[in-house]
């Protein structure tokens, strides 16, 4: 492999960790309140809003129900409303953050609804009240699931960014396109796959690390 290729993977396996981590920060910023508020706001939550609730339920179900490659086309007028253009690093990120943030809130939201009822119970009957039962109650209850929600999240943008890659966006997936499927040059497909393996391997081992922590103490 030629050190011009070397330098084409390296710059890549930035673009893609760059993608990959400023998605998966607007995912957090994003989906933990949503989640938060679909878990409160429903039938007997400590804020109740059951008509919002749906309404808001219904929109996260329709985003995750469309394919990524089908919402990739579709965002690209608001995608160059944000960023201005269509191609490169940031186009990518629109659609990957709008993509991740209903996925990750619905994982979190189950997090969230499996915190006992009785630790909620108990934090009301001492005259807490609902802020800071969610931010004292709810969330350090159900860090640890959260923490397993964002590695299985970042995994699957780790694989969308490669498809994103396919339209012009950078990164991986771009380069495993044009130097390796259009030049028939196997090599550079499976150098990328080993990279997105290591890259997907590493996220997961830092999660499960992270979640055994947090459930130790």
């Amino acid at each position: 492999m030629s050190p011009q290729m070397i330098d084409r993977l390296w710059q890549a396996f930035q673009d893609t960790l760059f993608m990959v981590g400023v998605s998966a920060g607007i995912a957090v910023l994003a989906g933990i309140p949503l989640a938060v508020f679909l878990v409160t706001s429903g039938h007997g939550g400590i804020f109740p809003t059951p008509r919002l609730n749906r309404i808001v339920g219904l929109a996260v179900n329709g985003f995750r129900a469309v394919p990524f490659i089908v919402l990739l086309v579709a965002l690209i007028p608001f995608t160059r409303l944000v960023v201005g253009t269509t191609i490169g690093v940031w186009a990518a990120i629109v659609p990957l953050a709008v993509s991740a943030t209903p996925f990750f809130a619905r994982i979190a939201e189950v997090s969230l609804r499996e915190v006992d009822p009785g630790l909620i119970e108990a934090a009301q009957s001492i005259g807490c009240r609902r802020w800071h039962i969610i931010r004292h109650v709810l969330l350090p209850e159900a860090m640890p699931g959260i923490i397993g929600g964002l590695t299985i999240t970042v995994v699957t943008m780790i694989g969308a960014s490669a498809m994103a890659g396919v339209v012009g966006a950078g990164g991986l997936g771009d380069v495993a396109m044009r130097y390796g499927y259009q030049r028939f040059d196997t090599n550079v497909m499976l150098v990328v796959i080993a990279i997105l393996i290591v890259m997907v391997s590493a996220v997961q081992f830092t999660g499960d690390t992270v979640v055994r922590r947090l459930k130790a103490r």
